[in-house]
């Protein structure tokens, strides 16, 4: 299906890569930040903007676009914060990462922190990740005690501290200022934009909140230049790799890493993780997380990029696809969905809040039985009162799903409300 390509994080996943000696023996470790402290900041971000890095949590933005939003005169102090909370139903390649290459990581905030300015960071992790939250803590240790953190790092004039703060399992904390207000000891909810962070985020000083993903990446685009990392991309503005949380129904589940744009969902499902389960005919793909609109069997010949995927009315998001098969029931799919998200929503916006209730109640009504005729163009109206009139994506990611569910699967709903029951029971 490709060519022969070298993974930039996948190879390195196992025990033994998560220490410093094997960061130092096997992956080139602290280079690319030695490197990267010798260069002009302006130059680190321009290299970054040659590589066509993306940001790998949900929006997509370019990662040396969004550096280049940071005052270069401000006298606030400036952060830069690691959005590890990775709260995506669906995604789990982040806690990968972390698992087995912190170093990776580590090396990656040094050199954005010293891009941006920044003598000070922060990695908020969520909760849940106990495990992730313990090994990067021993890796930052490490990088303190041999002098790729802290002051004078690797001799140069520049200092920087990393501190992991723990969430406490709150899906609003992945949105950026959500996460700022918790990382602050507040009540973890969105900000009004603007300000956006770039010019006032954490504690009120200029701030950059990357991903994971994002910032593991930087390291080989220091070491190998923004061109190589960008020609590893298959199609036009996005470079590098990309790491796929496939779960579901399919055959071989798991975290996969492909050149950007370089196969179609189709070839995703059935080539690279085996095919269906059962060998079950597919019925659904949810292709970027549990908040991108679903697409049909037949809408799954489309490249797996942020462009290809909007083009067609859903989005890449965090890249956790997630497949459904033909005999599992699409209502009590969309009715877990939904309430997830009315759990998780922060309350602050009244259509989000009253919105995400109104929707999981009226699909728990038809899921049970008590379905009407009226609930369908109701589901439809409720969601579009929500969409784009809210202070977050939150209200979006839960309008966003009912809406194309209803639309491309209705004549499922429609049998769960005459029949009374589920007809896969």
């Amino acid at each position: 299906m490709l060519d022969e390509f070298e993974t930039l994080f996948i190879q390195h996943f196992n025990d033994n890569a998560r220490s410093l000696a094997y960061y130092l023996e096997k992956m080139q470790g602290y280079t690319a930040s030695k490197k990267a402290l010798a260069m002009p900041q302006d130059e680190v971000i321009s290299e970054v903007k040659k590589s066509n890095l993306r940001g790998r949590g949900g929006a997509g933005f370019p990662t040396g676009m969004k550096w280049g939003f940071i005052p270069k005169n401000s006298t606030k102090p400036k952060y830069l914060v690691c959005n590890a909370d990775e709260s995506e139903p669906g995604t789990f390649k982040d806690r990968d990462i972390m698992r087995y290459t912190p170093h990776l990581l580590i090396d990656g905030m040094v050199i954005g922190a010293h891009a941006i300015g920044a003598n000070t960071g922060y990695i908020y992790i969520r909760g849940e990740y106990t495990r992730e939250a313990k090994l990067l803590q021993v890796a930052i240790d490490e990088a303190y005690s041999k002098g790729y953190l802290g002051k004078n790092i690797q001799g140069s004039k520049f200092d920087f501290d990393l501190t992991v703060h723990r969430g406490a399992g709150a899906y609003i904390c992945g949105e950026e200022t959500g996460l700022l207000n918790s990382l602050e000891g507040k009540r973890g909810e969105p900000r009004v934009k603007p300000p956006f962070p770039a010019q006032s985020g954490a504690f009120g000083g200029p701030t950059i909140v990357n991903n994971v993903e994002t910032l593991a990446g930087i390291p080989y685009i220091i070491n190998r230049g923004g061109e190589w990392f960008s020609k590893l991309g298959k199609i036009e503005k996005s470079g590098g790799t990309r790491l796929f949380c496939v779960s579901g129904h399919v055959k071989k589940p798991g975290v996969y890493e492909l050149p950007a744009g370089s196969v179609t969902l189709r070839q995703l499902v059935y080539g690279t993780c085996g095919g269906i389960l059962g060998d079950k005919k597919l019925k659904a793909v949810i292709p970027g997380g549990s908040s991108a609109p679903v697409l049909t069997a037949d809408e799954i010949d489309v490249i797996v990029d942020i462009e290809p995927l909007m083009k067609i009315g859903t989005m890449l998001g965090s890249a956790g696809i997630i497949v459904v098969s033909e005999d599992y029931c699409i209502v009590k799919l969309i009715r877990r969905i939904t309430r997830f998200y009315e759990h998780e929503s922060c309350g602050q916006c009244t259509p989000c809040r009253e919105g995400c209730r109104w929707m999981e109640d009226i699909l728990d009504r038809i899921e049970r039985g008590k379905g009407r005729e009226q609930d369908l163009a109701l589901l439809l109206e409720v969601a579009d009162n929500m969409s784009g009139k809210t202070l977050c994506a939150l209200g979006d990611a839960a309008a966003g799903p009912v809406i194309s569910f209803v639309k491309k699967f209705r004549a499922d709903f429609e049998a769960h409300i005459r029949g009374a029951k589920c007809p896969n029971v």
